[in-house]
């Protein structure tokens, strides 16, 4: 396996190794536009990544454990890339958190009242079992 070119560079192994992922999903997120490698070799066939593309694909992948679509997660990460002020991109990241917050507490909600029937249910069948059983111990 490729070793880093220098500190500062990566190759997609390099990457993969790191985070524990396949070379396809960094080509993925690559294809995705949130990470863009510089080209070498005969017809750009190696990928040299940056640090900004490593730093991409870490905030990606935080996104992602957070829940967030890939266009979402690339909607926050180009606009810090950007040095414009913060206000506006720390209000685009709170609405965006507001969404998800609000899909899981659905979801959550949607949860609870499957395991609250689930709950019924089994109380419901551990009644009729003791019954049956009972009724077999008068016979």
């Amino acid at each position: 396996m490729a070793a880093a070119q220098s500190t500062s560079t990566f190759t997609i192994s390099d990457l993969a190794r790191e985070f524990d992922l396949t070379t396809r999903a960094i080509r993925f997120y690559e294809d995705m536009g949130l990470l863009q490698p510089e080209r070498s070799g005969p017809g750009g066939r190696n990928r040299i990544y940056s640090a900004r593309d490593r730093t991409r694909l870490k905030l990606t992948l935080r996104a992602k454990r957070l829940g967030l679509s890939l266009t979402e997660a690339r909607e926050l990460i180009d606009m810090y890339d950007s040095p414009r002020d913060t206000g506006p991109q720390l209000r685009k990241f709170l609405t965006i958190l507001a969404h998800h917050r609000q899909q899981l507490e659905e979801q959550m909600a949607e949860l609870q009242a499957n395991l609250d029937e689930v709950r019924t249910h089994e109380k419901e069948a551990r009644a009729l079992l003791a019954r049956i059983e009972k009724d077999k111990v008068r016979a």
